[in-house]
């Protein structure tokens, strides 16, 4: 696996020409991932407004942004798909959502259980919706694949049909695999999944848990210290860690976190993800 790092605006995203079998991944903050790969474009959990900050001004958690929107969601034309890994409006939001179908001909993946709730109250329809759940592969193209696993956002959480409220993906772009966990800590049976599906690139959630944010209804991820394990016990050769730097109290210290980087000699290449970053993989 080659990774080559340019600097380069997300908002000219269009402008950059990868190679046929060269993936390309933007950081939009938080859990939102650009993609690119031969002519298909994909965002996986974009949170492109300061819609939380607004639901939740005067509560006990602020939710400001401490980074900068990096894209206006209504300039992200020619994007094809759009995934989201569970309904938490960091990962699923209004604000954004509705742009996207207003402005791109996209098409969005989503968890079955949370399928009533997007269609009757945020306003995606169902001609351009794909609801999967967990074991559930999709081919959404000659070279490109999507298999749903679980995600435990503390707990695995499912409805009475069995559907997972809280996915991971590993989508399958050519020769190269990538795991997104949306919100996840490790879980009886995790390890296995990774394994047989041999993801190259494990976008983790490293903003960790504790008892005073889930005894205030805010669960949690994994620390930094197990998406390093889960990497090295699946053999996944490539982290790039997310989920911090956007609200104050859900977050931990991106220079903490390069510290614990350049401390230790780590059994993974990790990689602290930047707005003004393309992140360009390839296997040639």
């Amino acid at each position: 696996m080659k990774l080559t790092v340019v600097q380069h605006d997300i908002n000219e995203w269009q402008a950059l020409r990868p190679a046929a079998d060269q993936v390309t991944l933007w950081w939009l903050g938080q859990a939102g991932f650009a993609l690119r790969y031969g002519r298909r474009a994909f965002l996986i959990d974009p949170y492109l407004s300061d819609s939380l900050a607004k639901k939740y001004k005067g509560n006990i958690f602020a939710h400001e942004r401490m980074m900068p929107v990096p894209v206006a969601p209504e300039a992200l034309r020619e994007i094809d798909w759009v995934f989201c890994t569970h309904r938490h409006t960091d990962h699923m939001d209004p604000a954004t959502l509705r742009p996207l179908l207003r402005s791109s001909g996209c098409r969005f993946v989503l968890p079955c259980a949370v399928l009533a709730h997007v269609l009757g109250n945020i306003g995606l329809t169902a001609d351009r919706t794909t609801c999967v759940n967990a074991g559930q592969p999709l081919m959404l193209d000659e070279n490109i694949g999507l298999h749903p696993i679980p995600a435990a956002h503390e707990t695995l959480t499912v409805n009475n049909k069995g559907e997972h409220y809280f996915l991971g993906y590993i989508l399958q772009l050519g020769d190269i695999r990538i795991y997104h966990a949306g919100d996840c800590v490790p879980y009886d049976g995790l390890e296995k999944k990774l394994r047989d599906l041999k993801p190259d690139i494990a976008l983790l959630p490293v903003n960790g848990r504790d008892e005073y944010r889930r005894s205030r209804h805010v669960p949690g991820n994994f620390h930094f210290e197990e998406a390093i394990a889960l990497c090295h016990s699946t053999d996944i050769p490539y982290l790039i860690p997310h989920h911090y730097g956007m609200f104050e109290f859900n977050s931990i210290d991106p220079q903490d976190l390069q510290k614990k980087i350049d401390a230790a000699l780590l059994p993974v290449n990790v990689v602290m993800p930047q707005l003004d970053r393309a992140y360009c993989f390839s296997k040639s």
